[in-house]
């Protein structure tokens, strides 16, 4: 007798979950895998990896799937958890106004900023993420596939104007090992002079008068209003309120002030990132 693939299990994951309701609808309509995939556009093994749980659909396949059973958003709901279930609660929010600001505001401690690494810093720190059994494979896949399409918000025209503060341990912290940041190092020098991006470093002797003690992002949208995003081990939180927004905003005044020059900032990761260079090979 033939072996029988089993089906997966809707509950293990919003991934098994969108393809557990794709197979339903589909076997409703009595139609066949090959029958479906003419009508989204996709293969029938595609399809059927799908259905399995063994990609990640894309929001073509999930809108069209949508538009093929008449679901009235269904499947786009589906494929929205499959992206929340690899990001921190309350940072899907705050990603949505980010791709819509106007100005973007960023301090960080110990990393390089999501918006500025390259493919390779983002890896490791995912990677580790997964070794430590904080997310699965999956999630790492999707965090990295929804880093990307953020930092599309860097090339989108109009451009907007970027302005980041690095405390100066994002520099020094050796994340992937030396040629990842050499790689990242340059990829902050190229950044560092594009018009519309400002990079400063927030050194390690300005001690005790640096006003923020975590990351925090202040994005300024096109109606002029400001929002503030900082984050906790486990959760986002979006803050909306004038009056800590604004106390917020004054924090970041005096920490761009207190921090290096733009050149000197950019000279100081040259620096790190030659000190690197010296022991290749």
């Amino acid at each position: 007798m033939p072996t029988l693939t089993p089906e997966p299990d809707s509950t293990s994951s919003p991934v098994a979950r969108f393809g557990t309701e794709l197979r339903r609808l589909r076997r409703a309509r009595g139609w066949t895998q090959e029958k479906l995939g003419g009508l989204l556009g996709y293969s029938d093994t595609w399809i059927s990896l799908i259905e399995r749980g063994k990609e990640t659909p894309t929001s073509k396949l999930a809108l069209k799937a949508d538009e093929v059973f008449e679901t009235g958003g269904r499947f786009a709901e589906l494929l929205r958890r499959i992206t929340g279930a690899a990001l921190l609660e309350g940072f899907e929010e705050f990603a949505d106004l980010e791709g819509r600001c106007r100005k973007l505001r960023t301090f960080e401690l110990g990393v390089i900023p999501g918006l500025l690494q390259v493919r390779s810093y983002a890896e490791t720190l995912v990677t580790a993420a997964v070794m430590r059994g904080t997310i699965t494979e999956d999630q790492a896949d999707e965090r990295l596939a929804f880093l990307a399409k953020r930092q599309h918000l860097l090339e989108r025209m109009p451009k907007p104007v970027v302005h980041a503060v690095l405390d100066e341990s994002c520099l020094m912290r050796l994340i992937g090992g030396r040629l990842v940041m050499i790689e990242q190092l340059a990829q902050l020098e190229e950044l560092a002079i594009r018009p519309n991006i400002t990079i400063q470093v927030s050194p390690f002797s300005l001690g005790e008068h640096r006003p923020f003690t975590c990351p925090v992002t202040l994005l300024t949208l096109s109606d002029r209003a400001m929002v503030a995003y900082s984050e906790s081990q486990q959760r986002g939180y979006l803050e909306r309120g004038r009056e800590p927004v604004a106390a917020w905003d004054r924090d970041y005044d005096q920490l761009q002030v207190e921090s290096l020059p733009k050149m000197a900032s950019l000279a100081r990761i040259r620096e790190v990132r030659e000190e690197l260079e010296k022991y290749e090979g």
